[in-house]
């Protein structure tokens, strides 16, 4: 076993989006086109683009330092980690490509339409030209939706997976970051920890704009795989931001746009 840490940041401060669950039309708030030509896809605000920033300032400061770059697939993740980008460029003189995997993707509730689909690497390359284009996902959700249980489970097999193939990868990194979203990062934190409440709900791990999370593996675990084997060391830390915590987001109930009791009739 070689990895040692993983970082995990929710994306910056994003644009509003809309969406009308009779239909299942996402479309973009206050008239602001999105790159990807998706609704459900924005960009940061202009406040997320400056917290995008101070991650860049703050990246270096990370220890372990960061080897390997996961990303959703989602136009607000890839822009979050932009500026870290170049600024890990600058100090190692080499620019880190980044994995963007569906299986750390956002969570959509069950629904009785198809959520759209993130952009395909061939639009994000043209947008973003750090992805790794020969990197294939692990996993790609289902797209009319998931349950909590669901997403839990998507994020055990996609991280198991993760990490097996960074332990064995040839460069021994110490260490991943990975972007994503609030309820994507707070199942994470579950899965690593092992700490699964009775009630979905509960306030456990939290996930604000820009916070950074981290996990450390536990020494003496004998655990290639994923649950139980890591300690939250940092709980989604916003002290690297002039605005401290913003924007929390936890579970409230299902998340379902299905009503189930009607469905039953």
């Amino acid at each position: 076993m070689v990895l040692e840490t993983i970082y995990v940041l929710r994306h910056a401060n994003r644009v509003h989006y809309n969406l009308d669950s009779r239909t299942g039309v996402y479309s973009s708030a206050y008239g602001i086109a999105n790159p990807t030509g998706l609704g459900n896809d924005p960009v940061l605000a202009a406040h997320g683009v400056e917290q995008s920033i101070e991650f860049a300032n703050h990246v270096l400061q990370l220890d372990p330092p960061v080897d390997i770059i996961y990303s959703s697939p989602f136009y607000r993740c890839l822009q979050t980690l932009t500026p870290a980008l170049e600024t890990i460029f600058a100090q190692r003189k080499e620019f880190p490509l980044v994995r963007v995997e569906n299986g750390i993707g956002e969570f959509f509730g069950r629904a009785h339409f198809h959520h759209p689909s993130p952009a395909p690497p061939s639009v994000l390359l043209s947008h973003f030209p750090s992805i790794d284009p020969t990197y294939t996902p692990i996993i790609t959700p289902a797209t009319n939706g998931e349950t909590i249980p669901g997403l839990h489970d998507r994020l055990a097999y996609a991280l198991y997976r993760m990490i097996m193939e960074l332990d064995d990868h040839p460069a021994k990194p110490r260490s991943v970051l990975i972007c994503s979203h609030a309820a994507t990062i707070i199942a994470v934190g579950r899965v690593l920890t092992g700490r699964m409440p009775e009630n979905e709900s509960e306030h456990d791990f939290d996930a604000f704009t820009c916070g950074l999370s981290k996990f450390n593996r536990r020494v003496r675990s004998p655990v290639r795989g994923v649950v139980g084997g890591w300690d939250c060391e940092l709980n989604s830390d916003c002290s690297f931001l002039a605005g401290g915590q913003e924007y929390g987001w936890h579970f409230n109930g299902d998340e379902s746009f299905i009503d189930d009791k009607k469905s039953m009739l």
